[in-house]
């Protein structure tokens, strides 16, 4: 089953960064987002910036999705419900970057902490989150922290291809929760352009 797109104008960066793997996007000069000026960015489940990072995140560009959540983040209203999702997105999208790097322990720490403020956010009433996830808060900390325990095979070689290793897929507004199956990137028809 191919991975939908939800911003399906916007090209991948050409590699998913994984720490001491390939140039930091940000830092070197062949960097995937060296000198890109930050947009400015609207804290909204419906926003382009959020969407964005649901793209990154279901196609296996972690640290690419961190930073994109992270944007949004840093300007969401301190104590919000909504920078609690923005904060356990960005913990998950660490997960999948310690998941590749086959660092178990990290991956199942930083699970656990997106897993602990997602759960939070279903004490309270927020279908809102659920629906532009289209998985509940706490389904997804669930198949989170599972993944993170358990985690799947990993078979990309190809330094800087990225690899998804969560088996759902997040964002498509209205739909049922979709659990994938795990396979190679050019397998399933993602493409990093």
């Amino acid at each position: 089953m191919e991975r939908p797109r939800l911003l399906a104008d916007r090209s991948f960066p050409h590699y998913a960064y994984l720490p001491g793997r390939g140039p930091h996007p940000v830092r070197d000069p062949a960097g995937h987002s060296y000198n890109v000026q930050p947009a400015q960015v609207t804290v909204s489940l419906d926003s382009d910036e959020f969407a964005w990072g649901q793209d990154l995140f279901n196609h296996g560009y972690y640290w690419e999705a961190h930073e994109a959540w992270e944007a949004l983040w840093q300007v969401a209203e301190k104590g919000s419900p909504m920078r609690a999702l923005l904060k356990g997105l960005i913990l998950l999208s660490a997960s999948g970057v310690k998941i590749r790097e086959r660092k178990r322990s990290a991956a199942m720490r930083h699970a656990g902490r997106a897993g602990a403020l997602l759960r939070e956010l279903t004490t309270r009433p927020h279908q809102a989150f659920s629906c532009a996830l289209a998985i509940s808060p706490a389904l997804l900390a669930d198949l989170a922290e599972a993944t993170a325990s358990a985690p799947p095979v990993l078979h990309v070689t190809e330094k800087g291809q990225p690899e998804p290793v969560f088996s759902f897929i997040l964002g498509k507004p209205g739909a049922q929760p979709r659990v994938i199956p795990h396979k190679r990137p050019h397998e399933d028809g993602a493409s990093s352009g």
